[in-house]
């Protein structure tokens, strides 16, 4: 389960097609090194974003 407290990166080693997901929430950056390394609390927090929708939308989509 994806949590808010999770990095970028372990987000990604959980399940790469969530990536689209990240993307589809305007962060383009998911490539970046140093977004890697940003928690999603953090990266909502910075784009803009509701933190917990957007982690209900990883969950939503983890595995499809």
């Amino acid at each position: 389960m994806i949590n808010k407290d999770m990095t970028i990166g372990e987000v990604l080693k959980v399940d790469r097609n969530l990536a689209a997901t990240l993307m589809e929430f305007g962060m383009g950056c998911v490539g970046c090194p140093s977004a890697q390394a940003e928690t999603l609390a953090e990266a909502a927090s910075v784009h803009g974003i509701n933190g917990e929708t957007l982690v209900n939308a990883l969950n939503e989509a983890e595995g499809k």
